[in-house]
Order: C-alpha cells, then structure tokens, then sequence
C-alpha cells in the first residue's frame, strides 16, 4: 500500500509517478488526440518537472507531443475549430527551446494561425467551438490564453497580448453577476440556446471547474504580459476579484467547493476536487506572485487539506476522487447529474496544478 506524503510536492510526485504507471504517453486519453485532457495533465506534470528536476517528466510529455506530430510539423488528431484541441499547444514552448526542432516551431505557428483567425462574436469574443456559434465558454480563457499570451511575448507579436486581455474582459462583461462578483459557465450572444437566459443571454449557474479555469488561466497569461502593458492592471483585478468573490462559499467543514458553486446548502450537491484544485492553485499563485494578502493562503490551506484528506491509496499509487468529468452547459440537475471519475486526467492535472503552486508559498 502506497504511504501518504507529507508535503505538497510529495503529493505531486506521487500523483504523477501514479499516472505515468497508469499510461504510457503514447495511450493517454483520448488516444491519438491532441487535447486538453492530456493537454491540463502534462501542463501540471511539466511544473512538476519544475520543481524537481525530473528528467523522466520532461521526456514523457515530449513522447506524447510526438506521438501526434509528424515529420513536417503538422499535428494529427486535432480539430483546429475548437479551443479544447489549441490548448496543448502551451507544451510546444519547452520542447523547442530546448530543441529547436523545427517541427515544434511550425506546429506552434499552425495553432497561432488558427487562434488568429478563431470565430469571434459581434463583441470579438471567441466562439467556444466553430460549430458553437456566437458561444463564450468560461473554459475558452484556459484553453487560448496561455498560448496566446506566451507566443506573443516569445515571438514579438504584441497583438498576441492585446488579445488575450480583450478576451477576459469580454468574458468578465457578459458573464460576471453584479450580486456575487461569480462569472456564469458560458454565454449565448443570440439568446437562443434553451439555456441562455433571454435577456442576458447568460447560462443558468455557476459551475465549479469552469470558474477555475478563469483565474488560473489569467494569472498564467500575466506571467508574459510587461508590467507597463495597459492592460495588466485589469488583469490583476480580474484575477482577484473573482477568486474574493468565490471565498465565502468554501466549505468551512470540508475546506472544499461545491460542484455548483452557490447552493452548498442543497443536500443534493456535492463537493468536488477539481474546481477546488484550481481555486487552490490561483490562490497561492496569486499570493506568490504579490497580487492578493497573505491572509487568504487559509482558505488555499483548507482547500489542499480539504482535497488530501480525501484521496485514496492503493498499489498503484494515489487516487483522486471525486472528479466532474467533462461536462457541457446545462441547467442546474444536469451540473448534480454529471457522473464523477478517479484519476481523470483534467482531475490529475487540476490537483497536480494545485500541489505545485502550493509547494512555494504552503
């Protein structure tokens, strides 16, 4: 029986050494397609490798990359019309710095052309999925951001920035709730979708993972934006606010988040990992990087607690539970309906994110 860590990169350790057990890099899910399912896991695995040094993990996410792209550069088993296929590209960063094959810069300016010419809502919103039409997903910001924000402070394209701003505030204008400061899952320009409200456009609640992914997706593109970029203050603010405004709905008991964050007083919700992961996670990095006080590494406290205390162990390693797994927009009993999983990989991904941000300032 596998022994429970000590400290938060213990616990990245393991849970990485758990997953590369489980899977070749070749046959991670869903085999032969470039995804962020694969795309999150190995962005958490890379900053482990980060942290420690470990050759092994820099290898494996260099194996799956090649696996799905060929001599010339192209990449195989992607669909350019959606944002989830355009986020592993953020892995393409490390290899070629490190390499300088040629292969990974043409594959990085391919997802680059792609996102410069995504489909855009009236306002310049970025559709979630080219058949998503005039669609604004939460997920959208972690699925473009990062690269965009990266590609344009390696390759001098300043415009790259400039976008990735405009695309948080948009998001923040269409969905944010005046009331709580939450941010709705996702939007619908044209009010037509049996979920968009008709005169908001707004979808109904507010779900876990999806307001994960906003912050943690702004505090990385921050990492590339210069101080003196117009835009980065409201950034930061962004930033903030919505993690503030998510504090006063942890659970005090658990130290853990809801599915649908709002109603913990409904006995039919329930608490998951993966949001509160990446609420974790935001909060210690805004904390390190000196953008929120020190006072609010207690609520990030009880929630890497709250999600450590309830893992498994087996011989195989650790086992994350308790993982929404990937789920589209709905009303409220389809949020409470969706089947969870153990070791999902955008679960894995999301806690091992968290255990990493937490090793530097936990």
């Amino acid at each position: 029986m596998t022994e429970r860590p000590v400290t938060p990169l213990a616990f990245a350790q393991l849970a990485c050494e758990t997953m590369m057990k489980k899977f070749d890099a070749e046959n991670l899910p869903p085999v032969g397609h470039f995804h962020y399912h694969q795309g999150v896991f190995l962005c958490g695995l890379y900053q482990t490798y980060q942290l420690t040094g470990d050759e092994r993990y820099f290898s494996f996410i260099q194996r799956w990359v090649d696996s799905l792209i060929n001599a010339q550069g192209n990449i195989t088993g992607f669909n350019p019309g959606q944002l989830d296929d355009l986020q592993p590209g953020v892995l393409l960063f490390p290899l070629y710095e490190r390499t300088k094959d040629p292969r990974y810069k043409y594959a990085l300016d391919t997802i680059a052309y792609f996102m410069e010419h995504f489909p855009r809502t009236p306002e310049g919103g970025f559709w979630h999925k080219a058949w998503y039409r005039n669609q604004m997903w939460l997920d959208g910001l972690y699925m473009a951001g990062p690269f965009m924000s990266q590609y344009g402070a390696e390759f001098d394209k300043p415009a790259f920035l400039d976008e990735v701003a405009n695309q948080a505030a948009i998001m923040e204008k269409v969905t944010r709730d005046d009331k709580t400061g939450l941010w709705y899952h996702a939007w619908d320009y044209e009010r037509l979708l049996p979920w968009a409200d008709k005169e908001t456009g707004r979808s109904p609640e507010f779900w876990g993972r999806a307001l994960g992914w906003a912050p943690v997706a702004i505090l990385e593109d921050l990492r590339f934006f210069p101080e003196n970029h117009p835009q980065r203050r409201n950034m930061e603010r962004m930033a903030c606010d919505l993690l503030k405004a998510l504090l006063p709905y942890q659970d005090q008991e658990s130290g853990l988040w809801y599915q649908v964050v709002d109603k913990g007083d409904d006995p039919n919700n329930w608490l998951e990992s993966s949001c509160t992961c990446l609420y974790t996670a935001a909060i210690c990095r805004a904390v390190h990087m000196g953008l929120m006080d020190e006072k609010y590494l207690e609520a990030a406290r009880k929630g890497f607690e709250g999600v450590t205390a309830r893992l498994g162990y087996d011989d195989n390693g650790v086992m994350i539970g308790n993982i929404c797994i990937g789920t589209g927009v709905g009303d409220y009993a389809h949020y409470l309906a969706r089947p969870t999983s153990v070791n999902d990989l955008h679960g894995a991904g999301a806690f091992l994110l968290m255990c990493t941000e937490a090793a530097q300032v936990l």
